[in-house]
């Protein structure tokens, strides 16, 4: 009996196969409404910023927002597969040969990537808030809160939510100002490099600063949103317990980040092959429907494989380009499908992993998280005073009555 409850006091103090509980989590579907929305969204800002951008261009290439996608996602579906086939040098490659290209296009185009990420970091403060309530709630206290009630609570915090991830970014630039200032004073003809000599270790100790803030930035950007949602955090607060988590306890935070990684890879690649025989299954079947006449359903709908789902949009001409765009118009909502899978387990994971951090940094039950109701703790006591103030004057009605009789 006492090696039954020694054997679970043990389970119960190991926490990190609570992160598998991110996939049941993720497919919830007013998560993945959300997720799609937002997914919906930004691609339509991306697609009309690239026809005013091709319009207004004399040479005909292609879309920012399109180039944008197809290098996200090379790089995306190289990582899971090299950490599928635990290939870490191909998820190094993958990667930096990702943040390579990103780099370029934020080069070649930084106006339009600015006002991308602008409106994407304002899509994602109302989306992310959202799916990282109905998380925590369901995590902390097995409630599922309806769709509007997230969109509500992410709307009234979403300065919090939009300024979090951008404040580590001014604090990192407000620093290196100073460092950009000593190296303009080193252009002082004589004396510029006796001044920068002398200023050296001040400079030295804000690159230090720098290098804090951005290894927590990094590091600590996907609590963020969460301390938010759990905590009712504003900007600096939510900051100041990721960096805490993440300096407090390095090792295990990216333990926790470990699985999760490898967990979501393998529910991707679930959800990306049921999608893939929810396809082949639809067009199998068609196919045997048109009697054997391929040409015409090859003709508004090219085969679809595992590595591309949506395929290529193929106008033939007359009735078969409308059926054609249609078609297309569906996979394409498939494909959204599994992109806003991606971001509900994003969200939903990170929330666990928060939760599971501040349990063993500063010791704060699962269970605990904000409500609403924790606004209006004084709301009873104000109303019940009231009756108390009257009280005293329809006591002494009685005695001055007494008194008359």
């Amino acid at each position: 009996m006492h090696s039954k409850k020694e054997l679970s006091q043990v389970f119960d103090t190991v926490l990190f196969p609570k992160i598998f509980q991110a996939f049941r989590m993720a497919i919830q579907p007013s998560k993945l409404i959300i997720a799609f929305l937002a997914v919906a969204i930004i691609c339509l800002a991306g697609w009309i910023m690239d026809l005013i951008v091709v319009a207004t261009s004399s040479q005909g290439e292609t879309g920012v927002f399109s180039t944008l996608w197809y290098t996200g996602a090379t790089g995306f579906h190289g990582t899971v597969y090299s950490l599928l086939l635990f290939d870490l040098p191909g998820v190094k490659a993958n990667i930096t040969e990702c943040f390579t290209a990103v780099g370029e296009v934020l080069t070649d185009h930084y106006l339009y990537c600015i006002i991308f990420f602008v409106i994407t970091l304002a899509v994602v403060s109302v989306a992310g808030g959202a799916i990282c309530r109905i998380a925590a709630l369901q995590f902390a206290r097995g409630e599922k809160p309806g769709l509007t009630e997230a969109l509500r609570f992410s709307a009234k915090r979403f300065t919090s939510f939009f300024t979090a991830p951008l404040a580590p970014l001014a604090i990192i630039i407000f620093i290196g100002l100073f460092i950009f200032l000593l190296g303009l004073m080193g252009n002082i003809p004589r004396v510029g490099e006796l001044i920068m000599a002398i200023f050296m270790l001040l400079a030295l100790i804000a690159g230090a600063l720098i290098a804090v803030v951005l290894i927590g930035a990094v590091a600590g950007f996907n609590l963020m949103f969460p301390a938010v949602a759990y905590d009712d955090s504003d900007c600096f607060d939510a900051i100041s317990r990721s960096f805490s988590y993440v300096y407090a306890k390095p090792w295990r935070m990216g333990f926790y980040t470990a699985i999760a990684v490898v967990h979501g890879a393998i529910c991707y690649m679930f959800v990306r092959f049921f999608a893939f025989l929810l396809l082949r299954a639809t067009y199998w079947f068609l196919q045997v429907g048109v009697l054997g006449d391929n040409s015409k359903l090859t003709a508004i709908w090219q085969k679809p494989s595992f590595g591309s789902l949506r395929g290529l949009l193929v106008l033939p001409g007359g009735a078969e380009s409308v059926a054609a765009f249609l078609v297309y118009l569906c996979l394409l909502a498939v494909v959204g499908l599994i992109v806003s899978f991606i971001i509900s387990f994003y969200f939903s994971a990170n929330t666990i992993i928060y939760s599971l951090m501040r349990n063993r940094v500063d010791n704060t039950a699962l269970e605990d998280i904000y409500t609403h109701f924790e606004d209006v703790e004084t709301e009873p006591a104000t109303t019940e005073s009231r009756p108390e103030e009257v009280q005293p004057d329809s006591e002494t009605q009685p005695d001055s009555s007494s008194s008359t009789e």
